[in-house]
């Protein structure tokens, strides 16, 4: 008996990458829609009470000032000197954004005041001072 050997001919060389990039596309699209924007100090301070505070959805930038003049961005300690740089990174990123300072109700209203300028000095101008309202007590 004669063996017969066939051999095929196919274009098929490899293994098909299209449906694997498709999910990759997809978690792609689904870690971006569900991350959150929100800049957060990563720092907690105890904010002042105010009978008029409001609250307010915008404010992405969070700069948290505490009671002895240090200031927090994007979960890190930065110097006065950096803010301006920090804020108009952040800027260019998202235009939209405002700017919200939470000072601690014991910090020096001089290092909020300078900190409230080099945020306008990087572009914003938009900016809130963040409290906790009285009337919720």
């Amino acid at each position: 008996m004669k063996a017969h050997h066939t051999t095929y001919d196919s274009d098929d060389h490899g293994i098909d990458l299209a449906p694997m990039l498709d999910f990759v596309m997809n978690l792609l699209i689904f870690f971006i829609i569900t991350t959150s924007f929100v800049k957060d100090p990563g720092m907690v301070v105890t904010q002042p009470k105010a009978e008029t505070a409001a609250f307010r959805e915008t404010g992405n930038i969070l700069i948290a000032i505490r009671e002895n003049g240090d200031i927090w961005m994007d979960r890190r300690q930065v110097d006065l000197r950096e803010v301006r740089g920090v804020v108009e990174r952040m800027h260019v990123e998202r235009p939209e954004d405002t700017v919200v300072i939470i000072a601690d109700r014991a910090a020096h209203a001089g290092v909020v005041a300078k900190v409230m300028d080099e945020v306008k000095l990087g572009g914003v101008k938009d900016i809130a001072l963040g409290a906790q309202s009285a009337i919720e007590e």
